[in-house]
C-alpha cells in the first residue's frame, strides 16, 4: 500500500479545511445508506447519485475559520493525524515493507479502541484524518463507520485510498454493480478524498509491482463509474525508478548513482531521464481518466546510518521506522544528488500538466528540496511539523508517533495528551515524507505573517523565485477546490495555469 495519506501540498492546503462536517440532524440518514446498502446493485441514475453526494458533502466551500486563524496567529498549523488502521496488505510492492510476502504479526485496530480517540482528536482541534495500511479498503466495514463519526465529530477533512486490488476482476458481469456499491459507501461514509495507487506509466510494469494482474484495465473501467456518482479519485504514482515505464527506445531507468563517486553523476542526463518519465506517467493517467493526481516523494530506509549524522537530519533506518511502507530497495533509493535532479524534474514538468489535471505537488515545496538537496541557496527551509501539528498513529498499538519514521518517540495515546500543550519549536528534515513536509513548507509564509513578518518581507523581496512559486501554488490551490474528491474539476479555472513544453 502507498504510504500517502493526502494531506500534504494543496491536499492540506488552504481548502482542505473549507468542507462544513456533517451535521448531527444528517448522520442518522446517512448512516443508513451505509448500512442498509445492499453489497451489489445496479448503479443508480447520475441525477440520484449527485444527490447523495451533495446529502454527504456541502460543495460549497467556506472561508478559512477563525478558529483556524487563530491557531495560526500562535504559530500551529491546523492538525492532522494518519492512522494506519491495519498493516495486512494483499500486493506485493518492493517499496513497502509491509509486503504480502514479509513475514511479521499483522496487527489491525478496532473500531471501538479507535471511536473515543477520534472524538479526541476532534475535541483538540485535528482538522484531518487519514485512513491508511496496508491495505485499507480490506477494513472498510470497520473504516466507513468511523469516518462518519470523524465528520459527525466535526473532523473536516476524512481521507482514504486503495492499492487497487477491487479492480482486479474487471470481467466480471457484477463489476460496475460492486464500483457502484464502493463508491456509494465511501460517499455516504463523509469521505473527501480517495486515492488509488499507481506506479508506472505502464500498465504491466505496476502490475508486476504489486502483484496485481488487470488492475489498471479494471481502473480506467471504474473511473467512470465513480465520476458519475460525483466521487472523483486521485491516482497516486509513489515516484521510483520505474515512473515513466520504459522510454521510446526501449530503455530502462539510469542505473542508481554512487554516492562516493559525486563526480560520476550526470546531472543533466538524470534530470532528462525524469523530465520524460513524469511527462508519460501525467499523460497516461490522464488516458485512463483520472483527473487529480499526487507524488509520493521516494522514500527509502537504510540498513544502517551513515557516520556523523545528527538529530535534525540523521538517515531515517529500516528498524527505526515505525511505519514499514518504506524499503532499502534501489527501487526508490535515490542519493542525495539524484534527489536534487529528481525534484528539479518534477519542478519543470508539472506546469505542463496543471491546465489539464489537479496535482497535489506544490511546486514550493519542490523548490525547497531541490534546494535542501542541490548546491543551491538554502533560504528559507521550513522544518517538518511532525510531533507538533501532525502525528501517526500504528496499528500495533494504537500509540502516536510524530510521523511513521521516528519509531523511536513513542507519544502514548492520543486522549492522553493535549497538541495544544507542545512548546517544541520545528526541527526535522530527515525525511521527505510529504505529507507532513508539504504541508509544513505551504503553511511556513502564512504563519510568518503573524509571527515574522519583516522576516517574511524580506525573504519575499530577495527571493522571487520562491515568492512567485509560493503565490501560484496558493492561486492553483483555489482553482483546484483543494484538489477535493467530490467537486469535480473546473476546466477553465484550471485552463489559466496551462504553460507549454519548453523548446529543447
Amino acid at each position: 500500500m502507498s504510504r500517502y495519506s493526502g494531506i500534504g501540498q494543496t491536499a492540506f492546503g488552504p481548502l482542505d479545511y473549507t468542507f462544513s462536517p456533517v451535521s448531527r440532524k444528517d448522520m442518522p440518514r446517512l448512516h443508513s445508506r451505509v448500512t442498509a446498502a445492499p453489497r451489489h446493485r445496479h448503479m443508480p441514475r447520475a441525477s440520484s447519485l449527485t444527490m447523495t453526494a451533495h446529502a454527504a458533502h456541502p460543495k460549497s466551500p467556506r472561508p478559512v475559520t477563525l478558529s483556524d486563524l487563530g491557531r495560526l496567529a500562535r504559530g500551529r498549523i491546523p492538525g492532522q493525524v494518519v492512522i494506519q488502521y491495519t498493516d495486512r496488505c494483499n500486493a506485493s510492492c518492493v517499496q513497502c515493507g509491509m509486503r504480502t510476502g514479509n513475514r511479521f504479526k499483522r496487527s489491525t485496530l478496532r473500531p471501538d479502541f479507535l471511536a473515543p480517540q477520534i472524538e479526541a482528536m476532534a475535541a483538540r482541534g485535528v482538522a484531518a484524518i487519514s485512513f491508511t495500511g496496508g491495505e485499507p479498503l480490506l477494513c472498510l466495514d470497520d473504516i466507513a463507520p468511523l469516518a462518519r463519526r470523524a465528520r459527525e465529530a466535526g473532523i473536516r477533512y476524512v481521507r482514504t485510498g486503495t492499492n487497487g486490488f477491487y479492480f482486479r476482476d474487471h470481467e466480471r458481469p457484477d463489476f460496475a454493480a460492486r464500483v457502484a456499491s464502493l463508491a456509494d459507501t465511501l460517499l455516504a461514509s463523509g469521505f473527501n478524498a480517495f486515492w488509488i495507487s499507481l506506479d508506472s506509466a505502464e500498465a504491466d510494469l505496476h502490475e508486476a509491482n504489486r502483484g496485481l494482474p488487470g488492475v489498471v484495465r479494471g481502473i480506467a473501467k471504474a473511473l467512470p463509474i465513480f465520476h458519475a456518482h460525483g466521487l472523483y479519485p486521485a491516482a497516486n504514482l509513489g515516484i521510483n525508478r520505474h515512473t515513466g515505464g520504459r522510454t521510446p527506445d526501449g530503455d530502462d531507468a539510469p542505473p542508481p548513482h554512487d554516492p562516493h563517486r559525486p563526480d560520476a553523476f550526470a546531472a543533466a542526463a538524470f534530470t532528462a531521464h525524469f523530465q520524460g518519465a513524469f511527462r508519460r506517467f501525467y499523460t497516461f493517467v490522464e488516458s485512463l481518466g483520472f483527473t487529480t493526481v499526487n507524488a509520493c516523494y521516494p522514500m527509502s530506509a537504510e540498513e544502517s546510518p551513515p557516520p556523523g549524522d545528527d538529530k535534525a537530519t540523521a538517515t531515517v533506518t529500516a528498524a527505526e521506522a515505525v511505519y514499514a511502507a518504506t524499503s532499502a530497495d534501489d527501487f526508490i533509493r535515490f542519493s542525495r544528488q539524484e534527489k536534487a535532479a529528481l525534484f528539479a524534474a518534477l519542478f519543470e514538468v508539472i506546469p505542463e500538466y496543471r491546465g489539464r489535471l489537479r496535482i497535489f505537488t506544490p511546486r514550493s515545496s519542490l523548490l525547497s528540496l531541490m534546494r535542501h538537496y542541490g548546491d543551491g541557496p538554502q533560504n528559507g527551509h521550513y522544518p517538518c511539523r511532525g510531533g507538533i501539528d501532525f502525528f501517526f498513529m500504528d496499528a500495533a498499538r494504537g500509540h502516536i508517533f510524530p510521523c511513521g519514521y521516528r519509531g523511536g518517540e513513542d507519544m502514548g495515546l492520543f486522549s492522553d495528551f493535549d497538541p495544544a500543550r507542545i512548546a517544541a519549536t520545528p526541527f526535522c528534515d530527515r525525511c521527505d515524507w510529504e505529507c507532513f513536509r508539504d504541508p509544513s513548507e505551504l503553511f511556513g509564509p502564512v504563519m510568518d505573517v503573524f509571527s515574522r513578518p519583516l522576516s517574511l518581507a524580506k525573504r519575499f523581496l530577495t527571493d522571487a523565485m520562491y515568492r512567485r512559486t509560493w503565490i501560484e501554488d496558493m492561486r492553483y490551490a483555489l482553482a483546484c477546490d483543494g484538489c477535493s474528491a467530490v467537486i469535480p474539476p473546473h476546466p477553465a479555472r484550471l485552463a489559466r495555469f496551462a504553460r507549454p513544453k519548453p523548446s529543447a
